[in-house]
């Protein structure tokens, strides 16, 4: 007898015990709706989290200067004799500013799929000026190029952000904050873009009007004007340090991205193998680690929980398998009697059971994923189609379906023929 023989035959036997093999099934797609849509459902979350806090910043880091670090006590002389075969950085560079020079030539070598802007902050205690209006001393104001409010996560609300001229003239042109807008233009802000407004005594004309972005630890953050650097340095003609800041497209890839960028600038800096970084990098992805750390512990315990329910359900289909040979004694006494072998007897079992259990997983991967993406409507987040554990879960399946059927289609193998016949 052919595979497709004893298969066809198996499929019959399965379709013609509508009640049996539909207490099966469920009991199998069961596990697997739990295993793929609790993890559909993390996987939304998952999305939902990603593009939220790329909107916050998480998907970004900057590049500094190396701030002066002074260490007083017992403790300095210990680190310096712990560390005396550790990378330094030569005192003559340890503080080096960053130069616009810099920060320009790591824009242009910088190839990975990210978004790169240089900025600096001129003051942090500016008066603006609108006709006999005025703000207090203490607005920031900060040059940017056209990519800042990426990297910054400022959007425009009314008006355009800077475009290629307006960097390299460094004409007079200004982003407005939230706050420095009402205080200066009242709660109509309808005309507030392309008036005139003076920081000190430089006159400067508005081309946009930042959205509100919030305040954090005190501060402000839209008690801000936003101009071009190149603005910056020719009016306040100092020596700034100059800030890069790096957008990555993915922020799965900010590890990536960092080991690139601190190669490259490494080689800007002009630094030797044997000494340490002359600059910091920091990012704001600590929040995001922690809370993607916290779904991988959920994950992990979805799947305990699924394969818990795929072990109670393995054990279901062996004890209904058991049952079919027990009620099927005479019939497998007959196909024996006609000349099916162990063999054929055997593999009929086998795949009796594992079309149980793949159909079943069919149906729980189906149901799992339309209840995860539940989670994806409530979220506004994409609907995810999660091939991976699908696959994983029919899989599993079919294996539990081997597995489970394997005693049972061993015992009906051995059946003696003339006693089954007997059987009643």
């Amino acid at each position: 007898m052919q595979s497709k023989d004893i298969f066809s035959l198996a499929y019959r036997s399965v379709t013609s015990n509508k009640l049996r093999t539909g207490l099966t099934v469920s009991i199998i797609a069961l596990g697997i709706t739990v295993l793929v849509g609790i993890l559909t459902a993390i996987d939304s979350m998952k999305a939902s989290i990603y593009s939220s806090f790329a909107s916050m910043g998480v998907n970004s880091f900057s590049i500094r200067n190396k701030a002066m670090q002074v260490r007083m006590g017992d403790d300095n002389g210990k680190a310096s004799k712990g560390n005396k075969r550790d990378k330094k950085v030569r005192h003559s560079i340890s503080n080096k500013l960053i130069t616009y020079q810099e920060a320009l030539e790591f824009k242009d070598r910088f190839k990975f799929p990210a978004t790169v802007s240089i900025s600096v902050q001129a003051t942090g205690i500016a008066t603006v000026y609108k006709d006999t209006k005025k703000t207090n001393p203490n607005v920031r104001v900060y040059g940017g190029d056209e990519n800042y409010l990426k990297f910054s996560n400022y959007e425009i609300a009314e008006g355009r952000n800077f475009n290629q001229l307006d960097v390299q003239s460094g004409r007079n042109v200004a982003l407005l904050g939230t706050d420095v807008a009402e205080k200066l233009f009242g709660k109509n802000l309808k005309n507030v873009v392309n008036s005139s407004i003076r920081v000190g005594d430089v006159r400067y004309r508005v081309v946009g009007l930042l959205a509100p972005k919030g305040s954090s630890k005190m501060m402000s953050s839209d008690n801000v004007i936003i101009t071009t650097v190149n603005n910056v340095r020719r009016v306040f003609n100092r020596n700034f340090s100059y800030q890069i800041g790096v957008s990555v497209n993915d922020i799965k890839q900010m590890e990536a991205a960092q080991g690139e960028a601190t190669g490259i600038f490494r080689i800007i800096r002009g630094l030797a193998l044997n000494e340490d970084n002359n600059f910091e990098m920091s990012k704001s992805d600590n929040i995001a680690e922690m809370l993607f750390s916290s779904l991988s512990k959920v994950n992990l315990f979805a799947v305990v929980i699924a394969f818990i329910t795929l072990f109670g359900s393995a054990i279901g289909l062996m004890n209904i398998m058991l049952v079919s040979v027990a009620e099927r004694t005479r019939e497998i006494g007959v196909t024996k009697a006609l000349g099916a072998t162990k063999k054929v007897i055997r593999t009929q079992f086998l795949y009796e059971a594992t079309i149980i259990s793949v159909m079943g997983g069919i149906i729980g991967a189906l149901v799992g994923m339309l209840l995860g993406n539940v989670v994806s409507l409530i979220l506004s987040s994409p609907f995810v189609i999660p091939w991976v554990w699908i696959m994983i879960g029919i899989t599993i399946c079919a294996i539990v379906g081997l597995a489970s059927g394997s005693y049972p289609a061993y015992k009906a193998a051995k059946l003696d023929p003339i006693i089954a016949l007997r059987y009643e």
